[in-house]
């Protein structure tokens, strides 16, 4: 069986199919072109320069094309990195179907629509449950399709509604812990706070940001959403729960330098703010310790501060 991508130890040379995540145009300091790639196969993406680019080769490999590259892995700046010996489009015959080298959330689809389905019972309050239940039906196919960002945490097929799973198991041992928080608000924030994605980002296979995505954003889009919501369903958007909802969605980045046009001003905002946070940097961890050997560290994780992260020898008998 071929050896994926991060199967490969440093410096071992590198003969497989891979899917070309992102391809970007740039000039060394000399002014010759060049192009930084993003390769990925279902055990993570790794990052490659192809020197000397012509107008073909920009042509040739766009994103989303799947290519037979030889080289061999190396790092840079602690980070892993592809050289690139020969590389090539996938012809006929061979596996050259994006999706194959697409990574996937770890449970399946139907398992998850059975968690959200259940959160959703567990919203008591009227207004919040049409809402969500509204919104949740109209984006649902795209909405377990979609990575929860573009790099960084949950970027994989239906990391979306996987990231959304993980942070409803941690909201109620939370509200377990702190009976005095409202299920209603905080489950229905966190469902909704995410949905935007699916409009903000193009999909599963090279994502990028969509127009709407960079000019509008994922916050703003899903406030968007639930007004519509409310129109559709002739509910009141002054009533006092539907502004908490636009809230928590609003509120949920916790600060205006991370995007958020608020900060959390109620328990359950911030509750919702610390478990998108918690969830995302775990996730981002436990992808960093898979591609770590044991006893040494990570590379540096840029959406952590720039921090790498240690791998312990030792294991717990």
């Amino acid at each position: 069986m071929e050896k994926k991508l991060y199967e490969h130890h440093m410096d071992e040379t590198v003969n497989l199919f891979l899917l070309i995540k992102s391809a970007e145009e740039k000039t060394t300091r000399n002014g010759k072109p060049y192009l930084a790639f993003t390769f990925q196969d279902t055990s993570g993406e790794m990052s490659a320069n192809f020197w000397d680019a012509s107008e073909e080769d920009v042509e040739r490999y766009r994103p989303g094309t799947v290519v037979k590259l030889t080289g061999k892995r190396e790092e840079y700046k602690g980070s892993p990195q592809l050289r690139i010996n020969q590389i090539r489009p996938a012809q006929d015959g061979e596996p050259s179907n994006p999706e194959l080298y697409v990574e996937r959330a770890p449970i399946k689809k139907e398992k998850m629509i059975e968690q959200f389905n259940k959160a959703i019972f567990d919203i008591t309050n009227a207004n919040m449950n049409r809402i969500v239940r509204f919104i949740m039906n109209k984006y649902q196919k795209d909405f377990f399709q979609s990575p929860a960002a573009k790099t960084n945490h949950h970027a994989f097929l239906g990391g979306l509604a996987f990231h959304t799973i993980s942070m409803l198991d941690i909201a109620r041992s939370i509200s377990d812990q702190y009976p005095f928080l409202d299920k209603s608000l905080l489950f229905s924030g966190l469902i909704l706070h995410d949905v935007g994605k699916v409009i903000e980002l193009s999909g599963p296979t090279a994502t990028e940001y969509t127009l709407e995505g960079k000019l509008i954003g994922h916050i703003v889009i899903i406030h968007e959403e639930i007004s519509k919501a409310c129109q559709q369903l002739k509910i009141e958007e002054a009533n006092e729960d539907v502004v908490l909802l636009k809230h928590m969605v609003l509120s949920h980045h916790g600060e205006l330098e991370y995007g958020s046009p608020v900060r959390p001003q109620v328990p359950e905002a911030e509750a919702l703010h610390y478990i998108d946070q918690i969830d995302a940097r775990m996730n981002m961890l436990q992808a960093a310790m898979r591609k770590t050997e044991k006893g040494s560290f990570s590379e540096r994780l840029w959406a952590m501060e720039n921090r790498s992260f240690y791998k312990p020898n030792f294991t717990e008998k």
